[in-house]
């Protein structure tokens, strides 16, 4: 019969298991007092399940990677039309979160083309609200009001149509309309699929932005809320908002990222700006 031999592992001295035993302790220690740390236990926070009622499904979801084909449909078969303007009007348009301006370029020609004269935010991604962004909008609008000679039209894409929202409520002597896209301004802000993004990215809780807002409190312009039931991201109920809460709600049928591009929503935007009074 073979002989079996039995080979124990090699066992560290108690002082050794102690010290490194202690400089674990120090790591986590350390690493709890982190910024970072901070971070990731607001993305990981406990969120009652009726918080989070009415938010896209998974499925939804999915749906949002159909903008990867988006630059192949425009290249082989996509073809606008867009008819001149009879009441051009000047539209500053806001992005969404985490959203370069350039994501909002191909919408932008397309008002162009129409007559209309469109400007960016004039700051780049957007990652937050915070009170310096928040006056850097405000005088943004109030410099494009001055230069115009009229009153401006505020496009605002997901989280940029709520900053939309809250700067007509600041300075509604230079707002013509307000049209959000996908904005989540009614309801939970966690009926979405992306608040533990949103805390891990900006730092602050969806219940507690830094900036003073009534999301639901309608600006004293008028106000047009775009919304769709095949967004994979934002709950439709919270992008369409109730009565009282904006003028008027548009259903569309384009995904979240959808609005920045899908036909339906540029010819939408085009109606919108030629009923408007600047």
């Amino acid at each position: 019969m073979a002989a079996r031999f039995a080979f124990e592992r090699p066992r560290l001295p108690a002082p050794l298991l102690a010290a490194a035993s202690a400089a674990g302790a120090q790591a986590q220690q350390r690493y709890a007092a982190t910024e970072l740390a901070r971070r990731v236990a607001l993305a990981r926070e406990a969120c009652p399940e009726e918080f989070e009622v009415g938010k896209p499904r998974l499925i939804r979801l999915l749906g949002e990677a159909q903008v990867l084909l988006e630059p192949v449909r425009r290249r082989r078969r996509r073809k606008l039309p867009v008819a001149v303007t009879a009441n051009p009007q000047v539209a500053m348009i806001l992005p969404g979160f985490g959203a370069h301006p350039r994501r909002m370029r191909y919408l932008a020609r397309h008002l162009e083309q129409a007559g209309h004269i469109t400007k960016r935010w004039g700051m780049g991604r957007n990652l937050g609200p915070d009170p310096d962004r928040f006056d850097a909008i405000e005088a943004r609008l109030l410099e494009l009001h001055a230069r115009h000679g009229r009153k401006v039209v505020l496009i605002g894409w997901s989280l940029g149509g709520l900053y939309a929202r809250e700067i007509a409520k600041r300075q509604p002597q230079a707002v013509a309309k307000v049209i959000s896209m996908g904005s989540p301004f009614s309801g939970s802000p966690r009926a979405n699929n992306v608040w533990r993004a949103y805390q891990f990215i900006t730092g602050h809780s969806v219940d507690a932005p830094p900036v003073d807002a009534d999301l639901r409190a309608k600006p004293p312009v008028e106000t047009v809320a775009l919304w769709s039931a095949n967004d994979g991201v934002i709950a439709p109920r919270c992008a369409a908002g109730r009565p009282g809460e904006r003028d008027r709600a548009i259903a569309l049928r384009c995904t979240h990222m959808g609005f920045t591009y899908d036909p339906q929503v540029i010819a939408t935007l085009l109606a919108e700006l030629e009923v408007t009074r600047a």
